[in-house]
């Protein structure tokens, strides 16, 4: 075990090819689709936490139902969407970096509009009552709502991050963990231990640990500040 891990290490500052090709295939499928969600998710978020309209609750029971959605369900259905019996399937996205990304939007998407209507639907009540007794119009509101949902976005986006970075159910799927094309650091995790090649597998591992420890420790950072 103290060899293989040794071993690990010394792969790790080499520099392999191989590994780097899943470093920057993971970097390029996370970031993306993280920010992708982020996108998309904020302003929802924001809507649902500060207004009152008919049906909101029905899209917020929706919203937290597919926060839960299991990764392999959402990895079946884009399978099925853009395989050759689906709709989608003339787009000839299956088994690349694209469809990796967007199963991985519809999995993160729901988790910033969650915690995004969490953090607004807090403030909402003061925030309203201030802008309307300085009489500010839609356009600033919106700009004083993000200027204070700033650390909160942040935050959020760090979650979503971890979210992408971590996730293997789905990716594995669409993706299909082709060696050199849509290896990301999970499904190449998996492959390798299966192979017997633990030495990549550890190496990955150790890279996948220490992300997800310097990730968290600035959500916790983050949330210690919140809290103050």
């Amino acid at each position: 075990m103290g060899s293989a891990i040794t071993k690990a290490i010394l792969l790790i500052l080499s520099a392999d090819r191989e590994l780097l090709n899943i470093l920057g295939t993971t970097a390029r499928v996370s970031l993306t689709s993280s920010l992708i969600a982020l996108l998309i998710g904020v302003p929802i978020g924001i809507l649902l936490g500060s207004s009152r309209f008919p049906g909101k609750g029905v899209i917020t029971v929706i919203n937290r139902t597919l926060m839960g959605m299991p990764p392999v369900v959402c990895g079946l259905l884009f399978y099925l969407l853009f395989s050759g019996v689906g709709p989608f399937r003339g787009l000839k996205l299956l088994f690349t970096v694209p469809i990796m990304i967007i199963a991985q939007v519809a999995l993160i998407t729901p988790i910033v509009i969650g915690n995004m209507e969490t953090y607004v639907a807090g403030i909402a009540g003061p925030f309203r009552e201030t802008c309307q007794g300085l009489g500010f119009g839609i356009g600033k509101r919106l700009r004083l709502m993000l200027n204070e949902c700033a650390y909160s976005i942040f935050f959020v986006y760090l979650l979503a991050f971890a979210r992408a970075i971590a996730e293997v159910g789905a990716v594995s799927m669409v993706g299909g963990a082709i060696a050199w094309k849509t290896n990301v650091m999970t499904t190449a995790i998996m492959q390798y231990t299966n192979m017997g090649s633990f030495t990549l597998g550890i190496a990955l591992g150790i890279i996948l640990m220490s992300i997800s420890l310097i990730v968290n420790i600035t959500i916790s950072l983050m949330q210690r500040r919140f809290s103050q």
